[in-house]
């Protein structure tokens, strides 16, 4: 059987809590050709496998709430952005190559958007390919992360702004696989205009990963050593991306961001001490007596407060799962957007603080950000 529809996705949601993007993919079962929709709500995916008809309808109803499609065929491309008035932009480009032949099986083997089998450079170097572009099996954990890691900025591609050169900010790069994925992705495939700067304050690594960015060519994406905190190099950024960047490291690079205000913020937090040597109270004092319980509990309630805050600065928040438990235990991912909603949710998190007796420091460094705001504004 021979069909011209390669894939097709759907994504850019409009609302926080609904679909957040679905994925369409032909398959052959007992000889009757379907659609299988792949719907993602929060951290989990849900199936639909239905008659052509059928699939084109529940498409055309997910697209109400949705920015953005794409459709791929063996001979084009088509893209279609979807206004907040309803107003559709559809333009389609003919492929240079056919795509390949589409696999129509049922139980067919999960596609990354860095497939093995097509090698990358910087993942060879980085010790997860091998020069033939297999994936070394030792290493298909972090082969598996590096796609996740993608599927997210894949989402939020339709949130960034087009037509000009766009900045990211990469605070707590360390060895940079996400950082030279994120680059890979969107320009060498995408072809973004965009320019990446990592941030770390080991020497060694900043070296070492400048060396294999001018091997590669890439010249817009540059590293150097240097603290979050302090951090003045830049005066606007489009995207945020802090990778495990320990304890309150976090904090100043979420509030970074807030001051920039950066369109996106993708942060995967690690090591929350802080509200851990401050979380106290009557009520909880027998499940804290654990050390184990309360190290857990602190660093959840971190997240969910951070979410708050920068709800609260005019972001759409979600807190989803960055890759499966079984492989790392920080495993949360912080995913923001810049809607200009604000959140107002002040009592309600103040209220949530003093029962717990916690002051976090995001909380802290937006308070004297409005301060500074309003100071300005007097003046």
């Amino acid at each position: 059987m021979n069909i011209d529809f390669v894939s097709a996705i759907l994504s850019g949601p409009r609302g926080k809590d609904g679909i957040l993007k679905v994925k369409v993919r032909p398959l052959l079962k007992k000889d009757t050709l379907l659609f299988q929709l792949e719907i993602f709500r929060g951290n989990q995916a849900f199936h639909k496998n239905l008659a052509a008809e059928e699939a084109a309808e529940e498409m055309f109803l997910i697209m109400k709430e949705m920015k953005q499609l794409q459709i791929e065929t063996k001979k084009q491309t088509c893209t279609a952005l979807v206004s907040r008035k309803g107003k559709a932009t559809i333009k389609t480009k003919q492929r240079k190559t056919p795509a390949k032949m589409v696999n129509l099986q049922h139980n067919r083997k999960k596609r990354y958007i860095l497939e093995e089998g097509e090698k990358a450079p910087f993942l060879v170097d980085l010790g997860v390919m091998t020069e033939d572009g297999k994936v070394v099996r030792q290493r298909f954990d972090k082969f598996r992360q590096i796609n996740r890691f993608l599927e997210f900025v894949e989402d939020i591609l339709p949130e960034l702004p087009k037509g000009r050169e766009l900045t990211v900010l990469d605070f707590g790069c360390g060895k940079s696989y996400l950082t030279f994925a994120m680059y890979y992705y969107l320009h060498e495939l995408k072809r973004y205009d965009i320019r990446i700067i990592g941030l770390d304050l080991k020497e060694e690594v900043i070296r070492r990963c400048n060396e294999l960015s001018e091997r590669y060519g890439y010249e817009k994406l540059h590293f150097l050593k240097g603290d979050i905190a302090e951090y003045k190099g830049v005066e606007a950024v489009d995207m945020v991306v802090t990778l495990h960047a320990c304890d309150t490291a976090t904090d100043y690079a979420l509030a970074k961001a807030v001051k920039w205000n950066a369109k996106v913020i993708l942060s995967v937090p690690c090591c929350q001490h802080e509200v851990n040597r401050q979380i106290a109270g009557d009520a909880l004092a027998p499940v804290l007596e654990y050390g184990l319980i309360k190290e857990r509990m602190a660093a959840l309630i971190t997240d969910a407060l951070r979410a708050q805050y920068l709800e609260r600065e005019g972001y759409r928040t979600q807190i989803l799962e960055f890759i499966d438990m079984e492989h790392t235990p920080k495993n949360i991912l912080i995913r923001a957007v810049k809607t200009g909603t604000r959140k107002k949710n002040y009592e309600a998190v103040r209220a949530c603080q003093e029962a717990l007796h916690i002051a976090p420091l995001l909380g802290r460094l937006l308070e004297e950000m409005s301060l500074d705001r309003e100071q300005e504004l007097i003046r």
